[in-house]
């Protein structure tokens, strides 16, 4: 089963945290935030939007850094995804 975003949404798939600090210092669990770093899996048409022309910025395979309390988290096949606007999307990682 494959997500087919629309509009100007796009599928993010959220990046692991490291357990380790640079210095080895290994974190516990529970302490741990999850981070606004993630994959781009999908990416909707774009198009029209509420009157406004949106061009999609964004393409599947970019990293990019999302709004904290951003999209709809949903899991498909035991795999969990955001679902975010593009307008959530604040920064590609290159």
């Amino acid at each position: 089963m494959n997500l087919v975003p629309l509009g100007d949404r796009v599928v993010l798939k959220q990046l692991v945290a490291e357990e380790t600090t640079k210095s080895g210092i290994v974190l516990p669990g529970q302490n741990k935030e999850k981070p606004q770093q993630a994959e781009v899996i999908a990416v909707g048409p774009g198009g029209m939007i509420d009157g406004k022309e949106v061009k999609m910025e964004v393409k599947p395979g970019d990293q990019v850094i999302y709004s904290k309390y951003a999209g709809t988290d949903v899991k498909v096949e035991d795999v969990e995804y955001i679902i975010v606007k593009q307008s959530d999307i604040l920064a590609v990682l290159q």
